[in-house]
């Protein structure tokens, strides 16, 4: 009697694919949640709690920490808030950047997302949610950058297919790079040269020079305006 091997080996593959379908529908979506206020994360972990895709793998409330957790803890998307007491949320997406280059980091702010998240999206980040959105929103947001891809609010897109086609003015800010963004943002918010100099590591030169920048790029002379400005559209952390 002859051998068939495809009849034999069937089965098997059959019974093997439906071993690999259960393990990839258990396995669930690991998530690491970094704010400095316990009370948000709790708030997040009991909606991701309600899911049976997703868990919380992990939660810190620093930069440094989150670091940390990356390099110790496997997880599948970062929840990371724009505001951290020891590391501008520009040098901290960065960072775990190149700690981990595959990482799905979602931005969570209170801030409006058409002022913050060209640059964050431009710096690595792969989506911005507003606090102020659902709870549904979040946690498709998770999915989605979980799958690998992007995720922008319908609000968002719009605004930014607006500025792409010159349809709408774009904010002056949008002219600076990440690291202009940065500074403007610490000299908005009262900080001098060398404060700002020495928490990023520069010299005052350099500093100066961004500034420089900074006011030609936005037609501006004094750091009065740049507060003006920033409290004007939202900027302020």
């Amino acid at each position: 009697m002859l051998y068939n091997a495809d009849v034999a080996v069937s089965p098997l593959r059959e019974s093997f694919g439906e071993c690999m379908n259960v393990v990839t529908e258990n396995r669930k979506i690991r998530i690491v949640l970094v704010d400095d206020h316990a009370v948000v994360r709790a708030g997040f972990k009991q909606l991701i709690d309600t899911t049976d895709d997703l868990v919380v793998a992990g939660e810190a409330g620093t930069a440094a920490d989150a670091l940390a957790l990356v390099g110790s803890q496997p997880c599948d998307v970062m929840l990371l808030d724009i505001s951290l007491p020891d590391a501008s949320v520009l040098d901290t997406v960065a960072a775990l950047r190149r700690r981990q280059s595959e990482l799905p980091i979602l931005i969570v702010s209170m801030h409006p997302e058409e002022q913050y998240a060209v640059n964050l999206l431009r710096a690595g980040a792969s989506g911005f949610f507003s606090k102020a959105g659902e709870a549904d929103e979040l946690l498709e947001a998770i999915r989605t950058v979980a799958a690998g891809r992007k995720y922008v609010s319908a609000t968002l897109a719009e605004a930014l297919a607006l500025a792409a086609t010159g349809d709408a003015p774009a904010p002056a800010h949008r002219q600076l790079s990440n690291r202009e963004f940065q500074i403007f943002v610490q000299l908005a918010a009262g900080k001098t040269v060398t404060d700002i100099a020495d928490e990023m590591c520069l010299s005052v030169k350099t500093i100066s020079t961004y500034r420089s920048r900074i006011f030609e790029k936005m037609s501006f002379s004094r750091n009065a305006d740049l507060t003006a400005y920033a409290l004007r559209h939202n900027l302020m952390n």
